[in-house]
């Protein structure tokens, strides 16, 4: 099997071209705070909360809190078609349903899904791998209530596009029952940042500092580990995959690698890369037209795995 590389996107209008310079710019300026190594985690997470408000989640989209096992989520969604497990991104540091609301109700409302965002807990009160444990007890609580594999999915951004890839990895080497498939956004895979470049031109969130910061917070010295950094592990048997990234961050190379690593392992994967799009940009669903058109991609690529 290999991976399916593709250029997503649009050719944008005038407006959208506008629009994304704007987001762009607010975005390097908005959310330094939330990304800076020196700031407290307390300030980190609040900051990032806070401009979360700043997003437009999909209207008429219902969500309540409930647990799955011990970890507690935020149902988003009551569709038919299938239920997603969300893995947040954050760092592993910071983040929450709350934050990721835009993204995860656009989701579910396109994909006619219950979509199942887990608030896992965060480092460095609570280091690896309590994140890939609550992921792990998630999932399978999901299978206790009776949810077929076969209608299932794991999605994650950033840190939690890693945590959904280690967590494929764990069910698997454990014989659990796998779902039918699984997304990741821009997903953070390595945390060892051996080959993350220093800066990258457009780059308007992350920076290497902070990531460096998140790593040792959560892993220490287990990020070789291929529970930290899933890239470093065995990539085969694992239900296919769709990838998504942007073209100006600096964790693009992460996917890059991750797909080139997918071409030699026995997984059928697809890797979109959009360019002139940030990291996550898909959490501007609603205003973007990239972001709607990456989030119909996973609409159809759920679709086409559900059963």
């Amino acid at each position: 099997m290999s991976c399916t590389r593709e250029t997503g996107g649009a050719a944008p209008t005038r407006g959208q071209k506008i629009l994304a310079a704007t987001l762009r710019g607010s975005l390097s300026v908005l959310l330094k705070p939330a990304f800076l190594s020196r700031s407290p985690v307390a300030l980190q997470r609040h900051w990032l909360a806070a401009l979360s408000r700043t997003t437009l989640p999909a209207r008429g989209v219902p969500r309540r809190r409930t647990v799955l096992g011990p970890v507690p989520v935020e149902l988003t969604g009551n569709g038919h078609s299938g239920t997603v497990l969300y893995l947040h991104g954050g760092g592993y540091v910071s983040g929450g349903p709350v934050t990721h609301r835009a993204l995860t109700s656009h989701l579910a409302k396109l994909a006619d899904a219950s979509v199942a965002v887990a608030d896992y807990r965060l480092a460095p009160e609570h280091p690896f791998p309590a994140a890939l444990d609550d992921a792990h007890r998630a999932y399978l609580a999901l299978l206790e209530k009776g949810h077929a594999p076969e209608r299932l999915a794991v999605a994650g951004d950033s840190a939690g596009g890693g945590l959904t890839l280690a967590l494929l990895q764990r069910l698997r080497d454990e014989g659990q029952p796998l779902p039918a498939c699984a997304l990741m956004f821009s997903p953070w895979v390595d945390l060892t940042l051996a080959e993350t470049p220093r800066t990258v031109p457009g780059e308007a969130m992350l920076n290497r500092q902070w990531l460096a910061f998140a790593a040792e917070a959560y892993a220490g010295d287990q990020r070789d580990s291929a529970g930290a950094s899933p890239l470093l592990g065995n990539l085969d048997g694992l239900p296919p995959l769709l990838i998504q990234t942007g073209s100006d961050e600096i964790l693009a190379n992460d996917s890059e690698r991750l797909a080139e690593a997918l071409d030699r392992a026995d997984c059928d994967a697809r890797y979109q890369r959009y360019p002139g799009r940030w990291h996550v940009f898909q959490l501007h669903a609603g205003m973007l037209h990239d972001a709607d058109l990456a989030l119909a991609e996973c609409r159809d690529f759920l679709h086409q795995h559900w059963r």
